[in-house]
């Protein structure tokens, strides 16, 4: 059986899908249901929230300045039903996960599957960020635990997982191409996109022990616009091996010379750790 959600946390899906409508399919209830929630949710409060447009509604701006303390007020409900399950030994409850994309495609398909068919009362909950973006979310027990690299894993509890080697990419049509390996001082000597701060701290760091600046044209958050402007040509790029599985065939990929590599792992806060996220900690040990 669904749980049943409470008004805040519907208040909360109608903000993240834009309409009464979006939030009752995502949540398996009629839109007239949703709707009548959100106005007993609103005579509540005395303050409108959503204003009603063609597609759906918007957030009013005093709707907005009540986002923070709504999501508060949904995280203590959480965390306070997650510690009764935890004393209980309980492998129950919603299982926050911060996950950057190429983990999110490979490993937490499985991982929701795993759950599915062993533990059918865990909600697994996943939210796509960076590694700054999960940090922060551990360090502020937005989520449960979250995938992050080793290098940006300071104060947090740390479990490796996988060495993943960093290469170097290209078009097939590039003069490297050809090598079986590739220097990092020789890809200097091209032109470079590269993600955004924030997003790939190990290919940062490999970057500024250069002893020349990288020619960097451009930079995204991306990895699909990362690797269409090196298919088209407008620069070469370093990634990482479980990445470019999401790119066979497209690109070519040869490793660097001396190798270089970024440990992924899972990452909790100091302070907290739910039996739900310990067993999706081992289940993870166990396969990798």
């Amino acid at each position: 059986m669904k749980e049943q959600k409470d008004r805040y946390e519907i208040f909360l899906k109608v903000c993240e899908t834009g309409s009464f409508s979006g939030a009752a399919t995502a949540l398996n209830y009629t839109q007239s249901g949703i709707s009548q929630m959100m106005a007993g949710l609103e005579e509540e409060l005395g303050v409108q929230l959503f204003a009603r447009i063609k597609r759906g509604v918007i957030l009013t701006d005093n709707g907005a300045r009540l986002i923070p303390y709504i999501q508060e007020m949904v995280n203590q409900k959480d965390k306070l039903r997650q510690a009764a399950f935890n004393i209980n030994h309980k492998i129950e409850g919603k299982l926050r996960v911060g996950s950057f994309s190429s983990i999110t495609a490979l490993w937490m398909p499985d991982v929701i599957h795993f759950f599915t068919e062993h533990h059918p009362g865990v909600e697994v909950e996943v939210l796509d960020g960076n590694y700054n973006e999960i940090r922060e979310w551990i360090l502020h027990g937005q989520v449960d635990c979250g995938f992050l690299s080793s290098i940006v894993a300071d104060d947090l509890t740390f479990y490796p997982l996988k060495e993943d080697p960093l290469c170097a990419v290209f078009p097939s049509f590039h003069p490297l191409a050809a090598k079986e390996k590739v220097s990092l001082e020789s890809l200097l000597d091209y032109p470079m996109i590269i993600e955004t701060p924030g997003c790939d701290n190990d290919i940062q760091h490999l970057l500024s022990q250069c002893r020349r600046r990288p020619d960097i044209v451009y930079s995204f958050r991306d990895d699909n616009l990362i690797m269409a402007f090196v298919q088209n040509g407008l620069g070469i790029t370093i990634s990482q091996e479980l990445v470019m599985k999401a790119f066979p065939n497209q690109l070519v990929s040869r490793p660097l010379d001396p190798p270089h590599h970024r440990t992924i792992g899972l990452a909790f806060s100091r302070t907290a750790s739910s039996v739900v996220s310990q067993t999706m900690l081992h289940y993870l040990q166990a396969r990798s």
